[in-house]
């Protein structure tokens, strides 16, 4: 919805648009990487946004980019509302041919949360994030991917750091849940084969 008093007001200008949207979800943030709660968070926009202050409910248009602190998620269209006692939805879709995408860091370690998804709904409050449509989330320790996990629905949980996921139409992994996972200690891993060095010895 549109706010009844915004006809009759000048249109702002796109900088105006970004000012206020960050104004209004600084609270917005998530447990992975701790610290994120505490940064501002700022939204960067192409085309035309609706900004209904009244309602508490945000809709900005084209190549979309929001972040806070180590939290940064890409999309066409994002739409975010903020509930009465101040936390924030967000629901992020993707344009024609193109993915939703999630990036966060890990607290306390070289680790990083990414994923991509056709839609992505985050909720501040209960500190989840469901990837909906080719979902794809991997853990990465720097740049190397650690784990891996391909549904059709895969729910993450940033309190608990525990994923669920649901197989469906997926061309990635033919309609399962698919899930790749490392070992948890590669020295282990590598004196486990023959000839293997450990990669601190490489």
């Amino acid at each position: 919805m549109v706010c009844k008093n915004c006809a009759a007001m000048p249109k702002p200008s796109k900088r105006l648009l970004a000012l206020i949207a960050v104004a209004a979800l600084l609270p917005l943030g998530t447990q992975a990487e701790k610290a994120d709660r505490l940064k501002d968070l700022t939204i960067e926009a192409d085309q035309r946004s609706v900004l209904d202050l009244i309602r508490r409910h945000y809709v900005v248009n084209g190549n979309v980019v929001m972040s806070q602190g180590t939290l940064t998620m890409r999309a066409h269209q994002a739409e975010v509302r903020e509930t009465p006692d101040g936390y924030k939805t967000a629901v992020l879709t993707a344009g024609a041919g193109q993915m939703v995408s999630f990036r966060q860091k890990r607290d306390g370690v070289d680790e990083f949360i990414d994923g991509s998804a056709e839609r992505i709904e985050y909720d501040s409050k209960l500190e989840t994030v469901r990837f909906i449509g080719s979902a794809v989330v991997r853990r990465l320790r720097g740049t190397a991917v650690a784990d891996e996990v391909t549904g059709a629905l895969i729910t993450y949980d940033n309190l608990a750091e525990v994923f669920s996921a649901a197989g469906g139409a997926t061309p990635a992994a033919n309609g399962r849940v698919k899930m790749t996972l490392a070992p948890r200690n590669a020295e282990a891993a590598a004196s486990a084969v023959p000839g293997a060095k450990p990669a601190s010895a490489r």
